[in-house]
């Protein structure tokens, strides 16, 4: 324990954090001085090794060619991640960028009053968000220019009975949600993160986001020599009764105070730590729903920093570049010759399906289209307005995408193996389990052939079965033109997974060249 509060004092020591982001960053391939001190790693030989990894976690620390000098979001995207443990945060942080940005909060409860040239957002459930950029060109019935992409992962949640006590431990109750690579869940530092129902003193309730940063759950693994044939026959945990993480052990001489104040649906200790993070009385907890989290940050990895190695990049890694690339494409001067309405829609379940009230199957999306043109058109709305300017729309579903993995080589179509650090991938499939043609396929590739964006494509083979995206739903739903695409990753629904950092700046730019290029395009083809 005195190893680890030397570490965690070194890490937090001024003469560190003092560092010039160019000095870290030069020193990164060698040894640093600071890191060789004999008397350091005398106490702790190991301490290099872990104080390099949070050091690339943050953009101040990053190498300063950054979105400040080379227009990178590489180290913005590190801090939208390490903020967004849950799609509640995700979508808070989504939040407060854009109101940073200029743009004004609506409310779905309230009349819209909008003007062209104008730039809103709002946000449903506080896990779905629209935002939206009017061009000051805009006309009544001209189209929808659209990135959609999702907030949630799959994850473990707290179930809403979570106390449980098995051979005197305190163990905390889970579901799983969505189709995660659950055995990767074992042995990490995991703690909650979510959003709570508080009671005020007036009687209402207020709605609180809540993240417990430091590790507070386990899931342990069942020692090898309890289970010889694990590496034979597979790890196959039972996911009701073996992944339930540990919480405390049990003790005697627990506060009878802590047992009496809330129902049994919860372990008063773990309410006392929500309480003493937000800062409120246990017993003005009203309700909880919370995911399991890993604790360790988002940061580059690999030899040359080439990698992002982080939980939640399917799908937030996307959902960071739409958002940043509609902000910094719609300001005054971007706006000002642009005819449409420039679009990012953030939805949540799309991990279950998308069917919920702030999922993709709902009708947030065309709803938002049809407020919107109501309120420019001043009540005037002239026959099948609505129809036209879906018509004329266009959508890219980013999703992330399957990049070929070196030691399962075979498990991609062998034409079809698009890999990290060489653009985005545009997804296909006859069967329409992407929503991709012919026609969008081509207009999304010439927007970036134009920008030299390099692309690629994906089909999966014929032998195996094909995942799907929000994309089908929304074209099918109101019956938009619409792309798939999505930036190439490995370990997909692993509790941590990997992309290229290059592949980041690409997606960013090509999204921002959608917005800005689209149109010109567009209109040099026509289909029907």
């Amino acid at each position: 324990m005195a190893a680890i509060a030397r570490l965690q004092i070194l890490q937090h020591s001024s003469s560190v954090l003092n560092l010039k982001p160019s000095s870290i960053a030069s020193k990164l391939p060698q040894q640093s001085s600071l890191f060789c001190n004999p008397n350091l790693l005398r106490n702790n030989t190991r301490i290099r090794k872990l104080h390099l990894t949070p050091s690339l976690c943050s953009k101040s620390n990053l190498n300063p060619e950054n979105s400040s000098t080379s227009g990178s979001i590489v180290s913005d995207l590190l801090d939208y991640l390490n903020e967004s443990w849950t799609q509640f945060h995700a979508t808070a942080e989504a939040k407060r960028q854009l109101l940073a940005a200029g743009f004004h909060l609506l409310s779905e409860n309230d009349d819209w009053e909008l003007k062209p040239g104008g730039r809103y957002f709002f946000t449903r459930n506080m896990s779905c968000l629209v935002a939206f950029a009017i061009g000051e060109k805009y006309s009544v019935g001209n189209g929808f220019h659209v990135i959609a992409a999702h907030t949630d992962s799959p994850c473990l949640k707290l179930k809403p009975k979570s106390a449980l006590s098995k051979s005197n431990y305190l163990m905390v109750n889970v579901q799983t949600y969505g189709g995660g690579l659950w055995h990767t869940w074992f042995d990490r530092d995991l703690s909650v993160a979510g959003r709570v129902i508080l009671r005020a003193g007036d009687g209402s309730f207020q709605h609180k986001l809540v993240k417990v940063k430091r590790p507070l759950l386990r899931v342990p693994t069942l020692a090898i020599h309890l289970d010889r044939t694990v590496n034979k026959d597979g790890f196959k945990p039972n996911l009701e009764t073996q992944l339930n993480p540990l919480l405390a052990t049990k003790r005697d001489d627990a506060s009878s105070d802590l047992k009496d104040r809330n129902s049994s649906y919860h372990h008063p200790l773990l309410l006392q730590i929500l309480s003493d993070e937000l800062g409120c009385k246990v017993e003005d907890i009203a309700n909880i729903e919370l995911n399991i989290c890993d604790t360790q940050p988002s940061c580059l990895g690999g030899a040359n920093n080439e990698f992002i190695f982080s939980g939640r990049l399917d799908n937030l890694a996307s959902s960071f570049c739409a958002l940043r690339a509609l902000v910094d494409s719609s300001g005054p001067n971007d706006l000002s010759d642009e005819h449409a309405i420039r679009m990012v829609a953030l939805f949540d379940n799309e991990e279950v399906g998308s069917d919920s009230m702030q999922g993709a199957g709902a009708p947030t999306m065309f709803q938002a289209m049809k407020r919107i043109i109501d309120s420019l058109a001043n009540q005037y709305i002239r026959e099948s307005i609505i129809e036209r300017a879906i018509r004329r729309s266009f959508l890219v579903s980013a999703d992330m995408a399957h990049g070929v993995h070196p030691n399962f080589m075979d498990k991609h179509e062998e034409h079809h193996r698009p890999e990290l650090h060489k653009g985005l991938v545009i997804k296909h499939n006859a069967n329409q389990r992407y929503a991709t043609s012919g026609t969008t396929a081509f207009i999304f590739k010439e927007v970036g052939k134009i920008h030299s964006l390099p692309t690629q494509d994906f089909v999966v083979r014929n032998d195996m079965g094909c995942g799907s995206t929000i994309g089908p739903i929304l074209a099918s739903g109101i019956g938009i033109r619409t792309v798939d695409c999505g930036i190439p990753q490995l370990s997909m629904h692993s509790v941590r997974e990997i992309c290229g950092k290059e592949d980041i700046d690409i997606a960013y730019n090509h999204f921002k060249a959608f917005y800005q290029t689209f149109s010109s395009v567009d209109r040099k083809l026509n289909v029907d």
